[in-house]
C-alpha cells in the first residue's frame, strides 16, 4: 500500500460524487478493483489519467474498499484498464460488483526480513568501525534494495505526474541520505518506513474487512426440494426465486425467505442487532445470516444471494465508506496545500543557511531531507477514513445502517427528534375495542360496510378493524370507486351507496358532525383510543375505535434521548387527545394530532428555522416528505425492506428505538476520536520540525515519529469497532 498525502492539483472535469453513478445513454459501468488504490494520491493520479479520456464521463472512488466506478463507452474498458497500469497499478475488473473481490495475494516477508538484518549490520559496522566503508555502504544498499524498490518505483511514477507523496518524499531523502554518505541510516530509514507500512496496511484492512465479515454468516450451500421431492445440499448461487428450503436446528439461515412450514426461534441479531430470538412461523420473513435454533423450518426463497438484506446492507455501507465525511474532506483540503509547503520549506533549509548564513552544507541538507520524511500528512489524512468506517462497521453490526459518513459526523449535533407514532412507537398493530351503532337496528350491516372497506386499506387502524371482522367471521361486500382520502380515510361505493371511513377530520369536512358525536369522540380520543367514523352521503353511521399498544423499548428510548438532551416531539396522524396520551406515556416533550404528510414536513421545517438539528423517525409513506427534509431520517424496521435501505439516511433494521440514542453516542465517540486523531496527528508533526530545525532530529527517528503516529491513530480508530 501507499501512504496518504500529496498535492491532489486541479479537479479535473470528471467527477467523484458521493452519489451512486448511473450509467447514461450510450456509456455504462464497470467496477474496478485498484489493489494499490488506497489514498487520495493513487485517487489524483488516476483521476487525471482517465479524466483526460473523452471516452470517460465520470468517476466514483471507494479508496478503502480499493474499488473505482468508470462511466465510460461501451468498447473503452481495455483502454481505462491499460492507462491504469502505465500507472504502476494493477486493475482488475469486476464482473459482480455485490461479490467481494478476491484478497489480494499475500506479499513473502522473507525480503523485508533480510532488508532488517541488514540495516541492523550496517549500524553495526559503521558505529563500532567493524569493516571498511565499502563494506558499510553494500550492506546498506543490500536493505535498501530488499525493502525499497518498491518504494522507489511509486515515487517515480508520482514524480513523473507531477505529484508529491510519501513514496516520492521517502525515495528523495533516502537518495539524499546516501549522496551525502549517510549510508546506515539511509538502510534503516528504508527499513523501519517498508516495516511501518506493513503494519498499517494489516491495520487498515481490518478496517476495511469489518463489514465484510458478515458475509461469513452465511452458509455456502443450502438443501433444496427438487422435482422429485427429494432434498439435496446446493450452492447459493444456483438457487432459484421460489425455491423451496429446509433449514435444521442451529444451522444458519441461507437465503431470504418465507416461511411455509415449521416453528423455531431464530437468533436475527447480525442482521437486526435483536439481543434475544424471535419466534418464527408460518407467514414469517427469514433473513440470510440469521441461526435457526429450536426447531426446523422450510421456507420458500424471496431473494437471490446476490440481493438478500444482508447482501444489501453490505453493498449500503460499502457505498457509505466512499462518501468522504466533512471532517474528511477537511483533512484532504488540508493536505493539498500542507504537502508542497514543507517540501518548499525542506528545500529552503538545504540553500540559505548555507548561502546566506555560512551554515555547512552537511548539516542543513541533513536537516532538509528528515524534513522530507516528517513532511507528508499521513498520520492525518489516513485517520479519517479508518474512524469514519470503523464507526460505520460497528453500527452496522448493531443493526443501524448508516448511509455515510455524513450522517454519522452529523448525529452527535442532533438537538430533537420528531417521531411517527403508529409503528415507531406503539406496535402498529393495534386491536378494536369499542363499537357504537349510532343508527339503531342496523349493527351486523354497518359492521359489514367497514369491514369491506377497512379490507381494502393497509392503514393500521383498517387492518384492526378488518382482522376484527374476520375474527367473528363477518362477511364482506366487493367495494366499487374505492379512494384512499390522505390523512383522512378511505372512500367507496357498496351495492350502489357511497360510504367513507376515516377520521374526526373527514367526518367534520364531509359536515355530519353533531354535538353527541362530538362527545362520543371526545371521550374516547381521551382514552388514548384512535376512532373513525362510518358515514353514508347524509348522516354518520357507527364508530369504531382502535387501540395501539406502546412498545417497552419506546420509554427507554425517549429517556436515554433526553439523558443525551435531545428533544422530542411525537407527530402523529391521530387526533390530539390519543396523540397526547400516546406522549404522556411514553415521555415525550410535545405532541401534535392530525398531522397530515405536509404537516409533518412543516413541524420539521419550523424546527430547522429555530437552528434545531433535527431527527425525523418514521416508518411509512406519509413520513417521507419528513424523512427527506430532515437533517437526518431514521427508516424503521427496514429489514428486508429495499426502499427503507436505499433511500433513508440512516436505517433501524429492526423495530427498536433504543438505537437512536445508541447512534447518538457512536456519533459523539466517532468525533472524539477524530478530534484526537488529528489533534495528535498535528501536534506531533509541529513539535518534530521544531526539533528538526535545531538539529536535534535524526532521519529514523523522523520515520519513528511519522510512521508510529500514523499507527497510532489507526488504532485510535479502529476502537469503534468494538464499541
Amino acid at each position: 500500500m501507499s501512504h496518504c498525502c500529496g498535492e491532489s492539483g486541479h479537479p479535473t472535469p470528471v467527477a467523484a460524487d458521493a452519489a451512486p453513478l448511473t450509467a447514461t445513454a450510450g456509456h455504462v459501468l464497470s467496477q474496478i478493483r485498484i489493489e494499490q488504490m488506497d489514498c487520495p494520491t493513487e485517487e489524483q493520479l488516476i483521476r487525471e489519467r482517465l479524466g483526460a479520456m473523452p471516452a470517460v464521463s465520470a468517476l466514483q472512488f471507494n479508496l478503502l474498499q480499493r474499488r473505482l466506478t468508470v462511466e465510460h463507452a461501451a468498447d473503452a474498458l481495455p483502454e481505462v484498464l491499460a492507462t491504469i497500469r502505465q500507472l504502476g497499478m494493477t486493475p482488475q475488473a469486476l464482473t459482480d460488483a455485490a461479490q467481494p473481490a478476491p484478497p489480494a495475494a499475500s506479499k513473502p516477508v522473507w525480503p523485508l526480513v533480510l532488508a532488517a538484518v541488514a540495516a541492523v549490520t550496517a549500524e553495526l559496522l559503521h558505529f563500532a568501525q567493524l569493516g571498511p566503508e565499502w563494506l558499510v555502504a553494500g550492506v546498506a544498499l543490500l536493505a535498501i534494495a530488499c525493502s525499497g524498490l518498491t518504494t522507489y518505483k511509486k515515487g517515480w511514477i508520482a514524480l513523473k505526474n507531477r505529484t508529491l507523496n510519501i513514496n516520492a518524499l521517502m525515495s528523495i531523502a533516502v537518495t539524499g541520505a546516501v549522496l551525502i554518505g549517510q549510508w546506515p541510516e539511509a538502510a534503516m530509514v528504508m527499513c523501519l518506513f517498508a516495516i511501518a507500512e506493513l503494519i498499517e496496511a494489516r491495520s487498515l484492512d481490518r478496517a476495511r474487512n469489518a463489514i465484510r465479515g458478515l458475509l461469513d454468516l452465511t452458509p455456502e450451500r443450502a438443501t433444496v426440494r427438487q422435482a422429485d421431492g427429494s432434498w439435496k445440499p446446493q450452492l447459493l448461487g444456483e438457487i432459484g426465486l421460489d425455491a423451496q428450503v429446509r433449514v435444521r436446528p442451529g444451522e444458519r439461515i441461507a437465503l431470504d425467505g418465507q416461511v411455509i412450514s415449521g416453528q423455531s426461534t431464530v437468533d436475527q441479531a447480525p442482521i437486526t442487532g435483536e439481543s434475544l430470538p424471535v419466534e418464527k412461523g408460518v407467514g414469517d420473513a427469514l433473513f440470510a445470516g440469521t441461526i435457526n435454533q429450536a426447531g426446523s423450518l422450510e421456507y420458500r426463497v424471496l431473494a437471490l444471494a446476490s440481493d438478500s438484506t444482508l447482501a444489501r446492507i453490505i453493498h449500503a455501507v460499502e457505498q457509505a465508506q466512499g462518501a468522504r465525511a466533512p471532517t474528511q474532506r477537511f483533512v484532504d483540503r488540508f493536505a493539498e496545500v500542507y504537502t508542497p509547503l514543507v517540501f518548499a520549506l525542506a528545500l529552503a533549509v538545504a540553500v540559505i543557511p548555507p548561502l546566506f548564513m555560512a551554515g555547512a552544507w552537511y548539516d542543513w541538507i541533513y536537516r532538509a531531507l528528515v524534513l522530507l520524511v516528517v513532511a507528508c500528512p499521513c498520520a492525518l489524512v489516513i485517520s479519517t477514513p479508518v474512524t469514519i468506517v470503523s464507526g460505520l462497521a460497528a453500527a452496522a453490526r448493531k443493526g443501524i445502517l448508516i448511509k455515510g459518513g455524513v450522517y454519522l459526523e452529523a448525529g452527535r449535533r442532533l438537538s430533537s427528534i420528531a417521531l411517527d407514532k403508529t409503528g415507531t412507537l406503539t406496535h402498529g398493530k393495534p386491536v378494536q375495542t369499542d363499537f357504537l351503532a349510532l343508527q339503531e337496528g342496523q349493527d351486523a350491516r354497518w359492521r359489514m360496510i367497514a369491514a369491506s372497506l377497512a379490507a381494502r386499506s393497509d392503514h393500521p387502524v383498517s387492518r384492526a378493524i378488518a382482522e376484527h371482522a374476520a375474527q367473528q367471521q363477518t362477511p364482506l361486500r366487493s367495494v366499487e370507486h374505492l379512494a384512499a382520502l390522505p390523512g383522512m380515510g378511505v372512500r367507496g361505493a357498496i351495492e350502489g351507496v357511497d360510504y367513507q371511513l376515516g377520521n374526526h377530520r373527514m367526518v367534520e369536512a364531509l359536515g355530519l358532525c353533531s354535538t353527541a358525536l362530538e362527545a362520543t369522540l371526545d371521550q374516547l380520543e381521551r382514552a388514548g383510543k384512535s376512532v373513525v367514523v362510518l358515514c353514508d352521503p347524509q348522516q354518520a353511521l357507527a364508530v369504531f375505535a382502535v387501540a395501539d399498544t406502546l412498545k417497552d423499548s419506546s420509554r427507554e428510548a425517549i429517556r436515554e434521548l433526553h439523558a443525551l438532551g435531545v428533544q422530542t416531539l411525537m407527530l402523529s396522524g391521530d387526533n390530539p387527545h390519543t396523540a397526547q396520551a400516546i406522549a404522556t406515556a411514553v415521555g415525550i416533550d410535545q405532541a401534535r394530532g392530525n398531522q397530515l404528510p405536509e404537516d409533518k414536513l412543516q413541524a420539521v421545517e419550523a424546527l430547522q428555522a429555530q437552528g434545531q438539528v433535527v431527527g425525523m423517525v418514521g416508518d411509512g409513506i406519509n413520513d417521507a416528505p419528513a424523512l427527506a427534509r430532515a437533517d437526518i431520517g431514521f427508516a424503521m424496521a427496514a429489514a428486508g425492506t429495499d426502499t427503507a435501505i436505499e433511500t433513508a439516511d440512516v436505517a433501524l433494521m429492526d423495530d427498536d428505538l433504543r438505537k437512536i440514542p445508541a447512534f447518538i453516542r457512536l456519533s459523539r465517540q466517532t468525533a472524539a476520536i477524530l478530534w484526537q486523531n488529528i489533534a495528535l496527528a498535528l501536534g506531533i508533526k509541529a513539535l518534530f520540525l521544531g526539533f528538526t530545525l535545531v538539529g536535534e532530529a535524526s532521519m529514523w527517528m523522523a520515520v519513528f515519529a511519522d510512521m508510529g503516529v500514523s499507527l497510532l491513530v489507526v488504532f485510535n480508530g479502529l476502537r469503534l469497532l468494538k464499541k
